[in-house]
């Protein structure tokens, strides 16, 4: 597990879009102890974290790595509490983080012959359930999301079933501008998705960046 606690400075600065090989390097030392390494992507929303983990894990192979991404723990539409959490979907108190949690220590177990997680359908902004299937052995797990270094109550566990954590930075105005299109992807009017990446989502992601310095290594994305 993670032991940046105790450890210096994250390493910083290293360009994401041409740093695979080095990524990939780095995931080969972590599994060198032969144990199933668990890697955190985290960022602020439309860093890009989704594209830099399915792009190790393709690089990887099926045989090596699988996504598991936190968005996946959604609450769902029509068990949220009321309109105003489905208008800024994304805050902390619109995931179950125990099941998140769950999640997590089964994977570090390493025990059952399959795990399912839950995945989130973009087209419809719902989570799907059952829709990943990690098959005990897979050596490496990565699992992305907001909120992996985050010291608020209950998501401070989080990092204690991860290897490593590593900090996705992006340029503010790139950010914005992914986050708008998609949300107008999923059917929002250009007037209401600048109004949601501006507002909640601007709001997520300065939380998100304060956790910067808690990360073993942050990349830079184009």
């Amino acid at each position: 597990m993670s032991t940046r606690e105790n450890a210096g400075p994250p390493q910083e600065g290293i360009d994401a879009a041409s740093a695979l090989p080095l990524l990939i390097e780095r995931l080969s030392v972590l599994r060198a102890g032969g144990d199933r390494v668990i890697l955190g992507i985290v960022g602020a929303p439309g860093a890009g974290k989704t594209t830099l983990a399915r792009d190790l894990a393709a690089a990887l192979g099926p045989d090596l790595a699988v996504v598991v991404p936190m968005d996946g723990f959604h609450i769902a539409s029509e068990a949220l509490p009321g309109p105003e959490y489905l208008e800024r979907r994304g805050a902390m108190d619109t995931f179950d983080i125990g099941g998140y949690l769950a999640l997590l220590a089964r994977l570090r177990r390493n025990a059952e012959d399959v795990v399912y997680a839950p995945n989130f359908e973009r087209d419809i902004e719902e989570p799907i359930a059952g829709a990943i299937a990690i098959r005990r052995g897979l050596p490496i797990v990565i699992t992305e999301g907001n909120y992996l270094l985050s010291d608020e109550p209950r998501w401070s566990e989080v990092r204690g079933f991860l290897d490593e954590t590593w900090f996705l930075a992006a340029d503010p105005s790139l950010r914005i501008e992914r986050l708008i299109a998609r949300h107008v992807q999923s059917g929002k009017s250009l007037e209401h998705a600048t109004r949601m990446a501006t507002g909640s989502d601007e709001h997520n992601a300065q939380l998100v960046l304060r956790t910067r310095a808690a990360a073993d290594l942050v990349l830079v994305a184009d």
